[in-house]
């Protein structure tokens, strides 16, 4: 099947044509997002300039006839991003996404009347990352002009399909779903300010979407396509990095980073215990991914490169190759902030050691080092949900860029098997394989690999 992926993240919109899986050569449109950032903590998007650079992506795509004989369209998209609409349907100001730390609770109100009970039914927590302080905050400050409140990826899709319901994957991204009942959640809602008259509606098991009439003139080869659900990016990048079941998890470095576990859960009787410090979330109406997520990744390596100089290219892997898998700096990376459920502000980020004789190159390889190590605790928490050690498969554009990262990785995370998914476009792939109904495909598709310095890093 020809199938129309779309990776709608933080940095950048992109539009990929696949066949059976595998993107077809050439076939990629994107343009790159400004994120506006600031030391007070903000980290927002454009709504209206996000919509516009995916019909760009669309239009390229057509313009060249990639869209020719497309039947699917597959979505992964950013978990957590909310925007308040004003009755009109437009913006009342710009999308939060995860980077963005400033909502608080406010002083007045109480939260879950039992945290714990609240963490199992949601995969949450009371957060700044989630709506259930989101909204009061946006409220505070857009007054009685919000009529309701979506996602970025649900405000793109309604602005393109003749309805766009959020999906189970995206709603459990909101921290108000109930992951097993697969309904808004009274008491996150409560804590929301929400009666559930403002929140997205949500989309039925079986759900399929097609443009409205005016994109189909626009597109003619998509008229008749089906939309399936959106997947939360972390969750397409689970099954593109074929980890999807209990014996194998997924490290992904893109913007940022994150260590999860795909599991099966369609009833409550498959759930297990959630630790405090995982969250977790749905990908589809029968599966969850549980684990750990870090404001640095890939965004830490481009504040690098913008501000150190470092060398480029291959000068800058074989000046890498000659220092010590732990780079030899202590860093403190969370440069972001802390993602749930901690709680420290942006601009905590550290690099220690330094003296006159350290070089740039020293500096990064310690600032990536430190992304390494703070998988590993979470790993060892993940691990104890399915009783046993796991392999450990790494994925993301940031790693597929960096052979010295990969080795790092496996230094840290030995004893255990660590793998590389060859596969470029994990997003993307994995988006499709769940809305084709091959996650069992997910495997064979990513072209699992042992890193190509495993042996050496465990040896050493």
């Amino acid at each position: 099947m020809k199938i129309l992926a779309l990776d709608l993240g933080t940095s950048s919109v992109r539009g990929l044509v696949l066949d059976d899986a595998q993107p077809l050569p050439g076939a990629l449109a994107r343009r790159r997002m400004l994120v506006t950032v600031d030391d007070e903590g903000a980290g927002t998007l454009d709504a209206r300039d996000y919509l516009a650079c995916l019909i760009e992506c669309l239009d390229e795509l057509h313009g060249q006839g990639w869209l020719d004989g497309v039947e699917l369209v597959a979505i992964s998209g950013q978990w957590h991003s909310v925007v308040p609409l004003g009755t009109d349907d437009e913006p009342l100001g710009p999308v939060l996404t995860w980077l963005d730390t400033r909502p608080e609770p406010s002083a007045t109100v109480v939260g879950p009347a039992d945290p714990d009970a609240f963490h199992q039914r949601t995969g949450t927590w009371w957060h700044r990352c989630y709506w259930s302080v989101r909204l009061p905050w946006l409220r505070a400050r857009a007054g009685d002009r919000v009529a309701r409140f979506t996602g970025l990826v649900e405000y793109v899709l309604g602005g393109l399909l003749a309805e766009a319901p959020m999906s189970m994957s995206q709603a459990s991204g909101t921290g108000l779903l109930d992951l097993h009942t697969l309904d808004w959640d009274p008491e996150a809602c409560a804590l929301a300010g929400s009666d559930g008259a403002d929140l997205p509606e949500l989309a039925p098991r079986g759900w399929h979407g097609g443009l409205r009439a005016e994109y189909g003139r626009r597109w003619p080869a998509l008229a008749r396509a089906r939309w399936a659900p959106p997947l939360g990016d972390g969750a397409a990048s689970n099954v593109g990095s074929g980890c999807v079941d209990p014996a194998r998890a997924a490290v992904t470095v893109g913007t940022s980073s994150a260590v999860r576990l795909l599991q099966r859960m369609s009833t409550p009787a498959e759930s297990t215990v959630l630790p405090h410090r995982l969250w977790r979330y749905r990908v589809d109406h029968d599966h969850v991914v549980t684990g750990a997520a870090y404001s640095s990744g890939g965004n830490l390596f481009a504040w690098a490169d913008r501000e150190l100089r470092l060398p480029t290219g291959r000068a800058l892997e074989e000046a890498l190759a000659l220092l010590p898998p732990d780079g030899g700096l202590p860093a403190n990376v969370r440069f972001g902030g802390d993602r749930p459920p901690g709680i420290r502000p942006a601009g905590l980020g550290e690099l220690r050691g330094l003296g006159f004789g350290t070089t740039a190159v020293e500096m990064l390889a310690g600032l990536m080092y430190g992304v390494c190590q703070q998988v590993v605790d979470d790993l060892v928490v993940l691990e104890s949900t399915v009783g046993r050690p796991v392999e450990v498969v790494l994925g993301g554009g940031a790693i597929a860029a960096s052979t010295w990262w990969r080795q790092a990785f496996a230094a840290v995370l030995a004893p255990r098997p660590v793998h590389f998914a060859r596969h470029p476009e994990i997003g993307a792939t994995g988006a499709a394989l769940v809305a084709t109904g091959r996650i069992a495909d997910a495997v064979v598709v990513a072209d699992i690999g042992r890193t190509d310095d495993q042996d050496s890093a465990t040896s050493a």
